[in-house]
């Protein structure tokens, strides 16, 4: 059995370079982590290189890794999972909710909202889900979160999905800017999965400061949603049903603040309708 997993990871291993490089050759089109710059239509330059570079093991954006997998079931039904981790640990530089890292004790991969290194370590590269010889899931991580081409298939291998992400933000996502054409001041973004709204909304003043900011779930706005003033200190906390389409708790204010951060109400009880 130790030898079959040897065999399959030797072969896998070989592939995971190509699937890098095809991502990384499609998604050149960002500059940074944080959203302060997001564009989906724009695209980098490759930076160009007269002399040809040896591709190096392990390393993906730059970025050196450490491979891992997880192996689930018994018999025919084995599930593995094939992924690179950071070698160094690191927090998540990004305004995006779900995160994957790999947790030591549990010794699987996770998808949570916040991280703490001393669990465990964000997944950075190439993945891959198998059972036996058929591909499940395939796609390319970037600090924690899922970034370019993601496919899914059955058993079959009959492709069921296909999803493109930067660091995180669904592709569909909308953003607008202040500044249009330079488009380095971020104005607004909607986080867009399938046609809904699904994920963390971002609202920020014109001088860079956030303005509001909560979460959307199958298009409906979910626990608190927080308004800043524009010297970021909080202006006003709303509070949504914690599950979407739960009509039996109606929105109320939870807390207020002026300007300088001096509390001017507060309601802690839930507001039934």
């Amino acid at each position: 059995m130790r030898l079959k997993l040897y065999l399959l990871l030797l072969l896998l291993g070989s592939g995971y370079a190509v699937l890098a490089q095809e991502n990384a050759s499609d998604d050149q089109r960002f500059t940074i982590d944080t959203p302060a710059s997001l564009d989906f239509k724009k695209e980098e330059d490759p930076i160009s290189d007269k002399k040809k570079k040896k591709v190096k093991k392990k390393v993906y954006y730059g970025i050196k890794t450490k491979k891992g997998f997880t192996r689930k079931g018994q018999g025919d039904r084995i599930t593995y999972e094939l992924f690179y981790v950071l070698k160094k640990p690191e927090r998540p530089q990004t305004f995006v909710r779900d995160i994957y890292w790999y947790d030591y004790t549990r010794r699987e991969i996770r998808k949570t909202t916040t991280f703490d290194p001393a669990k465990g370590v964000l997944l950075h590269g190439p993945y891959e889900k198998r059972q036996g010889d058929v591909v499940l899931e395939k796609g390319i991580f970037y600090k924690g979160t899922r970034h370019g081409r993601w496919m899914k298939y059955n058993r079959d291998s009959t492709l069921v999905d296909k999803d493109r992400y930067y660091r995180g933000w669904p592709k569909e996502s909308l953003v607008s800017y202040y500044d249009p054409q330079e488009r380095k001041r971020m104005k607004e973004m909607t986080p867009i999965e399938y046609g809904e709204k699904e994920g963390y909304y971002y609202f920020f003043h014109e001088n860079g400061q956030l303005a509001v900011q909560g979460e959307y779930r199958w298009d409906e706005k979910v626990g608190d949603w927080t308004e800043y003033y524009s010297n970021g200190k909080r202006k006003k906390i709303i509070t949504y049903p914690k599950e979407p389409f739960d009509e039996s708790i109606m929105p109320y204010v939870k807390a207020e603040w002026n300007e300088k951060g001096k509390e001017l109400y507060r309601n802690n009880k839930m507001a039934a309708k």
